[in-house]
């Protein structure tokens, strides 16, 4: 594939690479099970023995929080004979996580502490045998794991690509994503292939056509070139327009970190592989999406506000409905491109216009990654 500009379009992937279970194989082993993965809120491990069960590529993981209040992540697997140790979505323990096949047993640090006949096994290595861990990094209030076992830098791959797209490593840290609290979660389980959502994300072409709302608060989206296309580059709010709500009527409290020209701005960033974040004056919205099958993307999106907002109450239904709109509206187009992937007429695939021509370079690194 090149990505030249000599032509107004540029080939896609080919179908095939939306279809073929091999390729979606190979992206979970050589994308998502080496990479950074942004797993869950920091929030949702609220104290020692709190917990969640994740699916990163091929394993499921299990997150929790030690006694010293740090994050763990280790491989969802009893090392005795394999079992899932927890098959729950989250939960919490009191001191220890129990295998329930054999209760072999296991501290917050991971260590084997107790098994049935333990004792009459001295020569058991209780670290050797404890939970086999993954690489822990927390930032802008979310846990990110690593499966591999020499993980790629942190802040080049992922600080790294939120410095490329704002043009300065110090512009989100005005967001003060961390200290945002969680107002609405809404999961949307999407019948596309995980491509497909990325791709949708990165481009603004179809925005004129099925994102009515967006456009009226975003009118320059309508001209079909998405923020994330000009480095640093916010979508300005229309002239009438109050705050990012599906009328355009005035948001929330104003974070108090974000500046001037910061300030009535959109701005969108993709983390590869899994991440997109969306920044406006008075929230973040930022989504995690879990590709469990080739034709199958968990995408979970958190709304995040100041703490004052949340606890207070306040009525956060017209911020939290532009976006899902948007959301809702984006899902059903990948949903609607999955079919044809497979269909001869796509087995070369399409074209990008010049507005899209950016996401030749992901199809570039999505055939660097599986080989």
């Amino acid at each position: 594939m090149t990505t030249s500009t000599t032509s107004s379009v540029i080939p896609t992937l080919p179908g095939r690479y939306y279809t073929d279970p091999e390729i979606f194989a190979l992206e979970q082993k050589n994308i998502f099970e080496t990479m950074w993965f942004c797993a869950v809120r920091s929030s949702d491990l609220p104290r020692p023995g709190a917990f969640k069960t994740v699916q990163v590529g091929t394993e499921s993981m299990l997150i929790s929080r030690a006694r010293d209040g740090s994050v763990r992540a280790f491989f969802n697997v009893c090392r005795h004979r394999g079992a899932t140790l927890r098959t729950e979505e989250s939960g919490e323990v009191k001191r220890a996580f129990q295998c329930p096949y054999h209760a072999w047993t296991y501290d917050l640090d991971g260590k084997l502490i107790a098994a049935p006949n333990l004792t009459k096994m001295a020569d058991l290595d209780r670290v050797r045998y404890g939970l086999v861990k993954a690489h822990v990094r927390e930032w802008l209030g979310y846990v990110w794991i690593c499966l591999a076992d020499d993980p790629p830098s942190f802040e080049r791959d992922v600080q790294g690509a939120v410095t490329e797209r704002l043009g300065s490593p110090d512009l989100i840290g005005n967001y003060d994503v961390a200290g945002l609290s969680v107002g609405r979660r809404i999961v949307y389980d999407v019948k596309a292939n995980w491509k497909l959502i990325v791709e949708n994300f990165m481009e603004c072409y179809h925005c004129a056509t099925i994102h009515p709302e967006l456009t009226e608060v975003l009118p320059e989206f309508a001209d079909g070139f998405a923020a994330q296309y000009f480095v640093g580059h916010g979508a300005e709010f229309g002239e009438r327009i109050e705050g990012f709500t599906v009328d355009g009527s005035a948001g929330l409290d104003r974070i108090p970190g974000v500046n001037e020209d910061q300030d009535r701005r959109y701005y969108a960033i993709t983390i590869k592989p899994q991440v997109f974040i969306n920044l406006v004056p008075d929230h973040v919205i930022l989504h995690r999406m879990f590709p469990l099958a080739v034709d199958r993307t968990v995408v979970e999106c958190d709304w995040l506000y100041l703490p004052d907002v949340v606890a207070t109450g306040k009525d956060l239904d017209k911020s939290v409905e532009l976006f899902h709109r948007v959301n809702e509206q984006d899902f059903d187009a990948c949903e609607r491109c999955q079919p044809a992937m497979s269909s001869r007429t796509y087995r070369d695939g399409g074209v990008l216009v010049p507005s899209e021509h950016h996401i030749g370079a992901f199809h570039e690194w999505v055939q660097d990654r599986i080989g």
